[in-house]
């Protein structure tokens, strides 16, 4: 316990603890955490209770008049009034005061201190302040001391539920954002995702204003110059396994920021998936997961050991571990503008090819676009491949339009001469149940052709449906998986696949096209 306060927060408890080292939270969390544990290999192991996942349709977004025209309201950005927001907060504080300690994390946001927010977490539980102690960057002493006041701060009183009768909330779950009081507020759920996509959030509003572009993707470096690349992707394409790449440094797995001077990771650590995590496919992932990491939701045998395949829990298993714990990451987490642009897509209708080259337009269009597909069997009802779409391969995170992101991405391209590259890590021969997925190798195999520059002069084929320009060759790939089509027995049904998913691109764009220019609605599918 230490002598510092949290009364400017309207926090009153006497035991406050502010940024206690992992082996402190170890120690609160086994004492006064309900199910936490320890596993063989060295990780905190605690469960979020009900929420194993993140509940987007409570989240709120403050109506005031300093923004109001700035956030695209909808779906995404659901409006709440001040009012509102000003009864939660007083919820979460008054909930706060009647705990025996409170845990408070301060730590930074971004890792260009020329652009980084100053963020404080308040909670109740040990595991959210070791999970938000990872996932942001941790000051040093001198940092910590001089740290004043925060430019954020997030009330997670997730152990309390909200009051569903309270107008404009209508849920015991409660995730509220006010741009202008800059903080947010949880209640009714425990699931720590929550904090890390709460300031992701808030850096999608503020980066954009000062005409920088927040990015929901993995970013690696060259080794010898410095230059980076981003991957894009929704989750399952690959976006963390394929970030981890030994033979460059790792920027960052999730969340990026593109300035006039280079790139930046906003977070200090990673949030992988760990279900059916071996070390053989995923070792850097895999040994990161050790003393100072949290394990999620996941299974221990009687050993001690974890089973990562089991899934009777929840299949959104995960680890959260600072980014120093993978060897090849680079720190301070910034590097040069990219070199090469990759949008990852898992398709499983087996449509769309291992890798192909966009142009500006259709860069634009795919962007704007994020589109993956659900696999059948993953949720209730699915019975075969399902379209998603996810504007800027972020839709749930974005604060503005999401034109304004891909003007961003656009003018940025352009200044630095950036390749933008269409990679598939989804289905081959068949869709999902009568192709297989492309290896992981092959996957391998085709980043590191870009990286090198090979790939940059292979031979291309514009595909008949979607205009994007297929590669033909890529070193240790074989030839026989490039072109989609020639990988079908049935070459009809691969032309009614390919028709079906370019009617799914066409009428999911028809909500952006008012804001995209022709160029870019002329470069959707045929």
């Amino acid at each position: 316990m230490t002598t510092f306060d949290l009364k400017a927060h309207d926090i009153h408890v006497v035991e406050i603890h502010r940024n206690l080292p992992p082996g402190a939270l170890y120690e609160h969390s086994i004492r006064h955490e309900k199910r936490a544990s320890i596993a063989a290999n060295g990780a905190l192991v605690a469960y979020s209770g009900a929420k194993t996942g993140r509940s987007p349709k409570d989240k709120r977004v403050v109506r005031a008049a300093a923004s109001e025209k700035d956030v695209w309201w909808g779906s995404v950005n659901i409006p709440m009034e001040p009012s509102v927001f000003a009864i939660s907060r007083e919820r979460a504080r008054d909930y706060l005061n009647t705990c025996d300690r409170v845990y408070c994390v301060d730590g930074f946001a971004g890792w260009d201190p020329r652009h980084r927010i100053k963020i404080r977490v308040i909670c109740s539980r040990p595991y959210h302040a070791l999970f938000m102690h990872n996932m942001l960057i941790r000051p040093s002493a001198g940092e910590l001391a001089a740290f004043g006041k925060p430019d954020f701060t997030i009330y997670n009183a997730g152990t309390f539920p909200a009051n569903s009768l309270t107008a404009g909330i209508g849920s015991k779950t409660s995730i509220a954002l006010s741009l202008e009081e800059r903080e947010m507020v949880i209640l009714g759920t425990e699931y720590a995702g929550e904090m890390k996509k709460g300031v992701f959030t808030v850096a999608n509003y503020f980066a954009p204003k000062a005409g920088m572009l927040s990015m929901h993707c993995s970013a690696t470096a060259d080794r010898k110059t410095g230059r980076s690349s981003l991957l894009f992707g929704l989750s399952g394409t690959g976006k963390t396994t394929l970030s981890a790449d030994p033979k460059r440094h790792l920027i960052g797995d999730d969340e990026h920021v593109w300035s006039d001077e280079g790139i930046f990771n906003i977070e200090g650590g990673c949030y992988a998936k760990a279900i059916n995590l071996t070390p053989e496919n995923e070792p850097d992932i895999f040994q990161a997961l050790r003393f100072g990491a949290v394990l999620e939701n996941v299974v221990l045998e009687d050993d001690r050991s974890v089973d990562y395949t089991d899934t009777s829990i929840t299949e959104n298993t995960r680890g959260a571990y600072p980014i120093e714990f993978i060897h090849n990451a680079r720190i301070p987490c910034m590097a040069g503008h990219p070199t090469d642009v990759i949008f990852l897509t898992c398709d499983a209708f087996g449509v769309l090819p291992p890798v192909s080259s966009l142009s500006p337009a259709h860069a634009m269009y795919h962007f704007i676009s994020g589109y993956t597909a659900k696999v059948a069997g993953t949720e209730v009802g699915v019975t075969e491949p399902t379209a998603t779409f996810s504007p800027c391969f972020g839709g749930p995170f974005l604060v503005w339009h999401p034109s304004k992101y891909a003007e961003l991405l656009a003018a940025k391209m352009k200044e630095h001469k950036a390749r933008v590259w269409l990679v598939n890590t989804g289905w081959s021969g068949g869709g999902h149940g009568k192709g297989k997925r492309i290896s992981l190798k092959h996957t391998r195999a085709i980043i590191d052709a870009i990286h090198g520059g090979t790939l940059a002069e292979a031979e291309f084929r514009k595909d008949p449906v979607f205009g994007i320009d297929v590669a033909t060759t890529c070193p240790d790939v074989p030839t026989g998986i490039l072109i989609p089509r020639e990988t079908w027995t049935d070459k009809a049904a691969y032309d009614a696949a390919a028709k079906k998913l370019a009617g799914l691109f066409r009428d999911n764009f028809r909500t952006y096209e008012s804001g995209a220019s022709a160029e870019v609605k002329a470069a959707g599918p045929a």
